[in-house]
């Protein structure tokens, strides 16, 4: 009898370890490690070009209520991507938000806000790349002087779209529209996640232009010197881009820049096509 009540208390024991063990399998995704999506601009460079870690892209769109991208533009982004990349296989998924109600938006408050709301991160042979289109324009910009930001890169898979600017600066032209400054923002900031210019994939030849810094000295700027190329400094800016997209299509060109030769040069030196 002792015997018998000592096995069913050993029974009893091993029923209740194992429901503990059971209900702890279960990950909570707060604590999952996601620390390879959060490393500086352009260290994730070769991933996105080539397919030797990674063959799939999965790209979170995450935008403001009635601040989604238009279908057209977010076409070309797909064609630009697959055109300098190995990634034939290119998800997107949109994730409707609320607005932060924030007049301004710094790259700090953008951070918090993808920390709480993004759902795609780097999973088997998939990289995944979240973008966040905003209602709000960057904190740095400085209106009365002209000088409004488009888009800026702040992680190795993460970049933000100021749409809010977007969508006021392609109201006051007549020869571009919405579509046009989307993508060529998009375009630019990819390019900078994929590591140009000097951002992670190394330059094979010198091109990148300067500026200076807070002591006055000069340092690179991490965009390029081409005439014509998708990666100069005009492109992150409103007005000059809008000057330069209104340039282009009074000469009869594309309105979107491509990428100049010698940055096409430093992609495919990278893993890129």
């Amino acid at each position: 009898m002792k015997n018998r009540f000592l096995a069913l208390v050993l029974l009893f024991l091993t029923v209740i370890i194992s429901c503990s063990k059971d209900s702890n399998d279960t990950e909570d995704p707060k604590t999952v490690n996601h620390s390879a999506n959060y490393k500086a601009s352009g260290d994730s460079a070769n991933d996105i070009l080539s397919n030797t870690t990674f063959d799939k892209l999965l790209i979170e769109i995450a935008y403001v209520s009635g601040y989604r991208p238009t279908a057209i533009a977010m076409t070309d982004f797909v064609a630009f991507l697959k055109q300098y990349t190995y990634k034939d296989d290119i998800e997107i998924i949109y994730n409707e938000l609320p607005s932060p109600n924030e007049e301004k938006l710094t790259l700090e408050e953008i951070n918090d806000l993808e920390k709480k709301n993004r759902t795609a991160f780097n999973d088997g042979s998939t990289l995944a790349i979240f973008i966040y289109f905003a209602d709000a324009p960057s904190e740095e910009d400085v209106e009365e002087e002209d000088l409004v930001t488009l888009g800026a890169v702040y992680w190795n898979t993460s970049m933000v779209i100021y749409e809010e600017t977007i969508r006021n600066l392609a109201a006051k032209s007549s020869a571009v529209d919405v579509d046009d400054v989307e993508t060529a923002t998009m375009n630019h900031e990819f390019g900078h996640l994929m590591g140009l210019v000097n951002l992670g994939t190394v330059p094979v030849n010198e091109h990148e232009g300067t500026t200076t810094d807070d002591d006055n000295n000069e340092i690179g700027d991490n965009h390029c010197t081409v005439e014509g190329c998708l990666m100069r400094a005009e492109l992150q800016f409103g007005p000059s881009m809008k000057k330069l997209l209104e340039k282009r299509v009074a000469k009869g060109l594309v309105s979107i820049p491509d990428l100049g030769a010698e940055c096409l040069m430093d992609l495919q030196a990278n893993g890129g096509r």
